[in-house]
């Protein structure tokens, strides 16, 4: 009682300033790895707010939308949850100003730390630095990932905004065995983001980078963008199977549009690295020999993505989408938002599958606080489905992936998080019969970062005993087939059973800490250990600790 009375004039004043003032529209997209996502998506799981996390990233305006709408009943909140509150509104204000103030290394009018800024009634920008160290020790082999960069963001008037990412990584120490087949797999695979290796590299350093950038244009109903980045899809707690992390960022053009309440339309144009050199087109540059003497040209290799979704008053959701991965050359039948990507390529192929594309339809079913404070779901991704003979062993083409899950929170104790999901990729999902159409980015998945041919079951808690301060465990088992032939996925009847040439089982648990100790400045560490049984029976053990902190996301 006596930390609400504290606490409650602070939230008195932070709602009249909200509620009274013109938000200017943060049309900006919000990183999916910020806090902010967690702490909405679990407010949501208690009926708290309607916060769609669906598709990632979502606006800072509807993120302050949220917090605004959490504010107005803060009575209903936990202490931590208050506190959470009033921290992440310090980052996601923007209120509008008649006067213009350039500030560097001030705090802001909600005591933000804000290394430069420019604020106007019609515009807006926002500069911080970005500098990281970690530490990696995986089975006496010691990594030392170094990192800077600069991200910005702001707006221009009431309708634009625009922001940039750009952060460098160098790695030195064991980084040949890090990367290498031969040793620790951890790298290769885990969820997060792959990587473009560029720069000088030898055995003990290596160099990338990673770049997003947006430009944004907000009207009454909606949002178009064009910029640099990545668009994920549907719910997973440690993979997505429609859209996920694990490739590359690319350029794109993004819709939205909610014509009427809870009715959402979303649509993207991706441009993809195929990673496979078009022969034809490369030619001679006769410049000596320098570099090859050639000019590469890669496969042009493009995605094209819709769906549509409704929440429902009681929280549940409904979603159905559809996305094709075509190559060659840009069609402008697949710049259509509404387009029916199926139908028209079936159309403009002559229903010929050397000359078609390679689509896919999913769907999705959300639950939140149906059952208190419990959030059930259910993904489904179909690239190949035979209807008439689904049921038959001998002739089924179920070429699918679904994911379900769920998790309750306040278990026990409040704010712990208990969850469970299972995730069934079959046999030559994501291929095709043009390696230019694999779904990927770079060789990377553009779906699960597992690939086909695989199941995997994970058990996960998450805790927040203090304000910003998160952990989490899972403990998970991987089962992993093989990638078989083509002629095996378009020829061969039946179709070889699901763990077909079975490469390994993966047992492994996960212990992670992540607090935010200042506004953007992270402490982070993490213990994970891999138990890997090989198809010939061979034993592999992996431990594997990171410590680091990072002023920017990690």
């Amino acid at each position: 009682m006596i930390l609400f009375k504290r606490y409650k004039r602070i939230f008195l004043f932070l709602t009249i300033v909200l509620l009274s003032n013109d938000l200017s529209a943060q049309t900006v997209w919000e990183n999916p790895n910020a806090g902010v996502y967690s702490y909405l998506s679990r407010m949501a799981q208690k009926g708290l707010v309607v916060f769609d996390d669906a598709i990632q990233p979502a606006t800072r305006e509807q993120i302050t939308i949220a917090l605004n709408s959490l504010s107005s009943i803060h009575n209903k909140l936990s202490d931590i949850e208050r506190k959470e509150l009033l921290f992440y509104a310090q980052e996601y204000n923007s209120i509008a100003t008649d006067t213009t103030t350039i500030s560097i290394l001030v705090k802001d009018n909600y005591k933000r730390p804000r290394f430069f800024d420019i604020s106007s009634k019609d515009f807006n920008v926002k500069i911080d630095p970005i500098i990281g160290d970690k530490f990696i020790l995986g089975n006496e082999k010691i990594i030392n990932q170094v990192s800077n960069g600069v991200q910005l963001w702001g707006t221009a008037g009431k309708h634009w905004g625009y922001q940039l990412y750009y952060r460098d990584y160098t790695e030195k120490g064991a980084v040949r065995d890090y990367y290498n087949a031969k040793g620790l797999s951890f790298k290769r695979e885990e969820p997060t983001t792959g990587i473009i290796i560029v720069g000088l590299n030898d055995d003990k350093k290596i160099n990338y980078s990673e770049i997003r950038a947006n430009i944004t244009y907000r009207f009454k109903k909606g949002m178009i963008s064009f910029g640099k980045d990545r668009m994920l899809w549907g719910y997973g707690e440690t993979g997505r199977i429609v859209l996920d992390q694990k490739a590359p960022s690319y350029p794109y053009i993004r819709f939205d549009y909610e014509p009427i309440k809870n009715l959402r339309f979303n649509y993207m144009h991706a441009w993809l690295n195929s990673n496979i050199i078009d022969s034809a087109s490369s030619y001679l540059t006769h410049t000596g020999g320098v570099s090859g003497d050639i000019r590469v040209v890669y496969k042009p290799k493009f995605l094209a993505t819709h769906s549509v979704s409704y929440n429902f008053k009681n929280g549940l959701m409904a979603s159905l989408g559809e996305s094709v991965i075509y190559s060659d050359k840009m069609d402008p039948g697949f710049l259509i938002p509404i387009n029916l990507f199926k139908i028209y390529d079936n159309n403009k192929s002559n229903y010929l599958i050397n000359a078609g594309a390679n689509g896919q339809y999913f769907f999705q079913l959300s639950s939140r606080n149906q059952f208190k404070n419990t959030h059930l779901f259910a993904t489904v991704f179909i690239d190949e489905l035979r209807i008439a003979t689904m049921l038959n062993a001998k002739k089924s083409r179920n070429q699918l992936g679904y994911t379900i899950g769920g998790s309750k929170t306040d278990m026990f104790i409040p704010y712990l998080t208990l969850g469970g999901e299972y995730t069934k990729v079959n046999p030559f999902v994501y291929s095709n019969l043009l390696p230019a159409q694999f779904y990927t980015q770079y060789d990377y998945s553009l779906g699960d970062w597992m690939g086909n041919n695989f199941d995997r079951f994970v058990l996960f808690g998450k805790y927040n005993p203090k304000p910003r301060l998160s952990l989490y465990a899972h403990i998970q088992r991987i089962r992993k087939g093989g990638a078989g032939t083509i002629k095996q996925q378009y020829e061969a009847e039946p179709q070889p059973r699901f763990l077909f040439e079975l490469q390994k089982k993966r047992y492994d648990v996960l212990l992670k800490a992540n607090y935010e100790y200042y506004n953007n400045l992270y402490v982070f560490s993490s213990f994970q250990f891999i138990h890997n049984i090989s198809f010939d029976k061979k034993i592999k053990d992996e431990t594997v600790f990171q410590l680091g902190f990072s002023y920017g996301l990690p």
